[in-house]
């Protein structure tokens, strides 16, 4: 086995090579993009999968992400990139990806390196749908791979969780528990009712369709990808860059970014949770930087079998579900949103019976009275509705947020080891590096600037908001403790005389002291 000095370096492994990107618009693939062309200038070619979205050609959506701020670095650094980039027009879904022949051709003919991450990400998502997208679409493109002449490795982006029925997790492909084949045939006839009525006997112990079709896919790839060099990359829960392309840069609310935000607005309160569990959020950038790492990896290594990379932090440097509250807590009293419903005070909660008590208080009768104001003065009422989404997103998310897996890293350290220590810094994914609290801390302000569109110049007006709601808050306290109080005395006489007593107690202790004060 050669050692890592023998090795190119990644930005030379990727120089004069044509690389096929499914997901380009997406999350992840807009990141692996503008590194790309950032950290490997030398790049022939980058094939982009796009379909047509809202009448809007698949051109124009890369031309619109190409001219966005994520893209300035490599603006700044001038050159013909954007010839580089050519978009493809297809659907993961659709049989030979919904290509043109012409374009199918041209793929089988020109490109090197694959990075398959087009995938769907809700976690409630139908299972055929579901199977559609994540079974069916990788299917379709291991079909492209087989004809492809030139074609060094494909690497698939899975999830660390798509085998998350096991408490312990190593770095292979594991058995499914039905086979994908078998399970095609048999839901091709079935119509959704009956498909979603046999869904929780299918998926058993996992909590989604999503984990259940990324493990299928995984082993579709050990079964039909026949003489085609492949790694799978798992990363566990994608959140904000950390320091690249822009520090703080996210573009959705799905995961920790939809919680951050809820929580932030002052409108999720609790959420069922364990503190000591660990919070395995990756930053874009890293799950980025690791990709194209692996490609490399796969291409300069031999391999009996298709190798796997887990990208998780628990084992290295993990972040409990507590912390992280505490954490985003303060960094929210720093940099608030705009526009809070109420003061932030969000907490995980392992008891159920507390947790669907302070749903009641903190959520369903806010959002009644809310609703009631609205009504009265003629708006629309909406914070019901608001709150049934919240609720559901939240309860997608408790199977993760409840408890923790094992995964094991061995590759993940294989690959750090055979990386130079230039490339170990251009294409950093060292998770022992990363300061969470300088992480949550940029992941909130880049909420505000790149998903809320808040103006940091507006941050005054923001902290103003949470002032007067604390000092309305506490107005309230003392009002309610004024009414009870009288409530109390008129009803029992007994502590009328008691307050009578203490009133006397506190006049007589002010004249008291009335000698010092003129004293002084």
């Amino acid at each position: 086995m050669s050692e890592a000095k023998d090795l190119l370096s990644i930005s030379d492994f990727y120089a004069q090579k044509t690389v096929f990107i499914t997901g380009a618009t997406g999350f992840l693939g807009k990141v692996v993009i503008e590194k790309l062309l950032r950290a490997c200038p030398h790049v022939k070619k980058i094939y982009l999968l796009a379909r047509s979205r809202r009448g809007v050609s698949p051109q124009q959506r890369i031309d619109d992400l190409l001219d966005g701020m994520l893209y300035d670095r490599v603006r700044d650094m001038g050159g013909d990139w954007r010839s580089k980039l050519v978009p493809i027009k297809g659907d993961i879904a659709e049989d030979k990806l919904g290509m043109s022949d012409e374009d199918w051709r041209t793929l089988q003919e020109n490109v090197e390196i694959v990075f398959h991450s087009a995938a769907t990400v809700r976690f409630d998502e139908d299972l055929k749908d579901a199977m559609t997208l994540n079974l069916y679409g990788t299917q379709n493109v291991i079909g492209l791979c087989r004809g492809m002449k030139r074609l060094e490795v494909l690497v698939h982006v899975s999830t660390a969780y798509a085998n998350c029925d096991r408490e312990v997790i190593d770095e292979r492909i594991y058995p499914p528990s039905v086979d994908p084949d078998k399970l095609s045939s048999s839901i091709g006839w079935m119509n959704d009712d009956m498909v979603n009525s046999l869904t929780p006997h299918l998926i058993g112990k996992r909590p989604n369709t999503y984990t259940f079709t990324k493990s299928l896919a995984e082993h579709v790839l050990l079964q039909e990808a026949d003489n085609i060099p492949i790694a799978i990359f798992r990363p566990s829960i994608i959140g904000a860059a950390w320091k690249e392309p822009l520090e703080g840069w996210v573009d959705n609310f799905n995961g920790p970014s939809g919680l951050f935000v809820a929580a932030g607005k002052g409108m999720l309160r609790s959420m069922i949770g364990d503190w000591n569990a660990i919070a395995d959020i990756i930053p874009v950038d890293y799950s980025a930087n690791m990709l194209l790492a692996i490609a490399w990896h796969r291409v300069a290594k031999s391999h009996s079998s298709i190798p796997v990379y887990h990208l998780t932090t628990g084992t290295l440097n993990g972040c409990t579900w507590g912390n992280l509250c505490i954490m985003v807590s303060k960094h929210f009293q720093n940099y608030p949103f705009e526009g809070v419903f109420r003061r932030p005070n969000f907490a995980f909660e392992q008891r159920r019976l507390i947790h669907y008590y302070w749903c009641y208080i903190g959520h369903k009768i806010p959002a009644f009275i809310a609703d009631m104001g609205s009504f009265c003065s003629g708006q629309r009422p909406r914070m019901n509705k608001l709150y049934g989404k919240l609720d559901r997103a939240t309860k997608s998310l408790i199977f993760f947020t409840s408890r923790g897996w094992e995964f094991s890293m061995d590759n993940y350290h294989g690959l750090i080891q055979d990386m130079s220590p230039q490339d170990r810094e251009t294409f950093n994914f060292d998770v022992q590096k990363l300061d969470w609290n300088n992480y949550f801390l940029h992941f909130i302000l880049g909420l505000k600037k790149f998903v809320l569109k808040e103006d940091m110049a507006n941050l005054p007006v923001a902290q103003s908001r949470i002032r007067r709601l604390r000092n309305i808050r506490w107005s309230m306290y003392f009002c309610l403790f004024l009414f009870s109080s009288w409530l109390i005395i008129k009803r029992f006489p007994a502590a009328q005389t008691a307050w009578a007593q203490c009133l006397s107690g506190v006049h007589k202790l002010a004249m008291a002291l009335e000698p010092f004060k003129l004293s002084n």
